[in-house]
């Protein structure tokens, strides 16, 4: 009998299409929140919501199955238990709500976009311009690729694509180079350092534009939910709000990392040629080239509102409108054709899991769950007598720090940073509510330096062999309380300056 229920568990473990151990765990973790009683204060379907919930997020923490997967099958369940409804048309009609989100439909369509980054060669071509004018010492290099990180940030709101994608294997060919090989033993040559400065970049950058990195999004939602719409965080308020501490903490990071995991060769004369080799292989810039350059100078101007600023109100437009024209611009040009948006998998796929995910946080807000939460955390913080300052920083500490349990930075966002804002509005003083906003979005990239799996940049990263895990984890949490600390004291002084407080 054991021999046979092992065979049978090998087979399945062979031929399904999810993880057999974490999907157990996952389905132990959903039965058991389902059998626990139901908290005062909720409604049964409430908890089953929540229940849902926390499995959902538990199931892409173990990475049962693809991300996506794991989204339809919380939408699935969502419909069939009608936690949100009392029909099962009300319940289909909940779970699919947030495919109609503006918010999720710039992400996909910013997505789409930079696909013309990589298609076009422009983001290639980019990396190399800033290596050929940097790249005569190692920490130059760095200096170069996290610039070109900040060139391409207002236009690729997948830092996995950005960082990953583009970026990534520049920084390969030039640690190859210079026979920087983890197959050779040679990662500490010049590998190593510009891996952690590939990493440290993406998150750095992904923090300074709404248009960065997909959760942004949802971030500048919640910021309004919190303050009733008055504390709007717009593209060029996020910009300007982030740039100084941004800045700083990128002009710091290749210094700071050239100490905590200092690379073997200083001297780096051979990548400026390397760099200019490349550049003249790929001869003078393409009319798909500049047409891409084109439309993201039409993006950055329209995302700044500069025609309102001109004309009047009247020319304000939606970031996501802003956005369907730039991709509608790359379509009808040639640039991109049908088929390439079509084939952009990882546009669809955000679709699917950060849809259900918003669908999700929205209905437990809905349904009074993130009331509840807050209400608890806040009478925890009040029934240990902090004062507001204390109880200011552990929420920010509490939020970025639980990102070791987190293996999406959407799903982190999407399952605490409400509740954590919403009771910091009610334990803060009114005046010193921004301050207090801007280091919880600020926190909500910079948590994604502390593992290799914070973000979907990191496991590219890290699975390319130049950093050990020891290495990526040690120098990932200096570097979070490190910003962390410029945030509070830079940030807070910049936004005082720009009178936000």
């Amino acid at each position: 009998m054991y021999e046979r229920i092992r065979a049978i568990l090998h087979y399945f473990d062979q031929v399904v299409p999810f993880r057999l151990k974490p999907a157990i765990i996952t389905t132990l973790v959903l039965v058991a929140l389902l059998l626990l009683p139901v908290p005062d204060g909720l409604t049964p379907k409430a908890w089953g919501l929540v229940a849902i919930f926390l499995t959902t997020i538990v199931a892409i923490i173990l990475k049962v199955m693809p991300i996506g997967v794991m989204a339809m099958m919380a939408i699935v369940i969502v419909s069939l238990s009608q936690v949100t409804s009392t029909s099962s048309k009300g319940a289909v009609a909940d779970a699919l709500a947030s495919f109609s989100s503006p918010l999720i439909w710039l992400i996909v369509v910013a997505i789409l976009i930079s696909r013309g980054l990589k298609k076009t060669g422009l983001g290639n071509r980019i990396g190399l311009i800033f290596i050929s004018l940097l790249g005569r010492r190692t920490i130059g290099i760095g200096y170069g690729l996290a610039v070109c990180e900040l060139v391409l940030a207002p236009f690729t709101p997948s830092n996995t694509a950005r960082g990953g994608g583009i970026v990534h294997p520049i920084m390969k060919s030039i640690a190859t180079a210079f026979d920087s090989d983890p197959a050779k033993g040679t990662e500490r040559k010049i590998g190593s350092y510009l891996a952690l400065v590939n990493m440290h970049a993406n998150t750095i950058t992904s923090g300074m534009f709404v248009t960065a990195t997909a959760p942004n999004p949802l971030v500048v939602d919640y910021v309004a939910r919190v303050t009733n719409g008055s504390f709007h965080l717009s593209w060029t308020t996020w910009a300007l709000c982030m740039v100084l501490p941004g800045l700083v903490c990128l002009l710091l990071m290749p210094l700071a990392i050239a100490v905590l995991s200092p690379p073997e060769v200083r001297a780096t004369p051979h990548a400026v040629q390397y760099a200019r080799d490349e550049l003249r292989q790929m001869g003078p810039l393409s009319g798909k080239e500049k047409v891409m350059i084109g439309t993201f100078a039409l993006l950055l101007m329209l995302w700044a509102n500069i025609p309102a600023m001109l004309f009047g109100p009247a020319f304000i437009l939606d970031p996501t409108a802003v956005a369907f024209v730039g991709l509608f611009a790359l379509i009808i040009t040639g640039t991109i054709n049908w088929d390439d948006v079509l084939s952009e998998k990882s546009a669809w796929d955000t679709l699917v899991w950060f849809g259900a995910l918003v669908m999700m946080a929205e209905q437990l807000n809905k349904i009074g769950v993130i009331a509840w939460f807050s209400d608890a955390l806040k009478s925890g913080i009040l029934a240990a007598g902090m004062g507001w300052q204390a109880a200011a920083a552990l929420l920010v500490a509490l939020f970025v720090f639980s990102h070791y349990l987190f293996a999406s930075t959407t799903a982190h966002i999407s399952a605490m940073m409400l509740a954590f804002l919403t009771v910091g509005v009610q334990l803060v003083p009114p005046e010193y509510h921004v301050p207090f906003l801007l280091m919880m979005v600020g926190g909500s990239t910079i948590m994604m330096t502390l593992t290799h799996y914070a973000t979907g940049t990191s496991p590219i990263i890290f699975g390319s062999g130049y950093v050990t895990l020891g290495n990526w984890w040690r120098v990932g949490f200096v570097m979070c309380v490190g910003e962390l600390l410029i945030f509070a004291v830079l940030g807070s002084l910049w936004w005082k300056l720009l009178g936000f407080w």
